[in-house]
């Protein structure tokens, strides 16, 4: 069942998905911006940090 050449990262999101499976409603309260943060991969986390820069100053200027 388990196999030996599993990454870590494999395994955690195993364990990960057999938790939501046991307890659905478990996930309502946790994770959020880590959930987000660790399927993006850094590229796409730069990307989200910039572009909420971005917006936060383009509001700046808009409703000053």
């Amino acid at each position: 069942m388990n196999d030996n050449k599993e990454t870590p990262e494999e395994r955690r999101e195993r364990l990960r998905q057999e938790e939501l499976r046991k307890n659905p409603a478990g996930s309502v309260h946790g994770g959020g911006l880590a959930d987000l943060v660790g399927s993006l991969g850094w590229k796409g986390s730069g990307f989200l940090v910039i572009a909420i820069i971005i917006v936060f100053i383009v509001a700046h200027f808009l409703f000053k």
